[in-house]
């Protein structure tokens, strides 16, 4: 009768081990492919995303103080200078507004660009109750009130001193613009300088609640 081989521990393991990679070879696979699942089912959150699939996306909420409580006219005075009457701005306190919302600071070069043109979108949306909204950023409070009296800035701004409202708003840059709708909805966004065209359709967009997309604007900086 043949004597059978002893196996020893250290061939044992040798045995045993392409089974285990194998075996580990699997999970890994296993995880990796739940993973891609997970994420290829997850649904796209973000404004940008809302507006490419021509939705709108709810505009989220702040509550700041204000830095400039500007020439509201009559249309909108009603309204606004009570939301304001406190020294601070809430979002909810202006819902059933139609609003312009713009991102800037005053060390921000295309803002300056841009200063001109959003005073006079102001000076024609104030009086078809159309608010704008300047969100101050990144800035000294002087510095940032020597910018409005140079460009005779009249409609109302607030201060972000933290930056939390511009990464709520996922505000990459400088200067960006949102149009939210009565509904506190955001329906249109331009990143970089907006031009007349793109403020008149966002405007558009904001009173009608019809989304229009994210577009690209001009020149822009990177936040700090």
């Amino acid at each position: 009768m043949a004597r059978r081989r002893r196996v020893t521990p250290e061939r044992r393991r040798a045995l045993l081990r392409p089974g285990r990679l194998l075996a580990l070879l699997c999970v890994g696979l296993f995880i990796a492919l739940l993973a891609y699942g997970l994420v290829a089912q997850a649904p796209d959150t973000g404004i940008d995303d809302a507006l490419a699939r021509s939705e709108p996306a709810p505009a989220p909420g702040f509550a700041l103080a204000v830095l400039r409580g500007g020439s509201l006219g009559p249309v909108l005075e009603p309204n606004v200078s009570l939301a304001s009457a406190d020294g601070r701005v809430a979002l909810e306190e202006v819902r059933g507004v139609p609003l312009v919302v713009n991102f800037w600071a005053s060390w921000c070069v295309p803002c300056r660009e841009e200063a001109p043109r959003l005073e006079r979108a102001w000076r024609a949306a104030r009086g078809r109750g159309v608010l704008f909204v300047g969100i101050n950023m990144q800035d000294l409070t002087e510095d940032a009130r020597d910018f409005m009296r140079e460009f005779r800035v009249s409609y109302l701004n607030i201060r972000d001193p933290t930056n939390r409202v511009a990464r709520d708003w996922e505000v990459t840059g400088l200067p960006e613009t949102f149009f939210v709708s009565r509904r506190g909805e955001v329906v249109g966004h331009v990143i970089g300088v907006v031009s007349a065209e793109q403020l008149r359709e966002g405007i558009t967009a904001a009173r009608s609640g019809r989304p229009a997309r994210a577009r690209s604007g001009g020149a822009r900086r990177s936040t700090r």
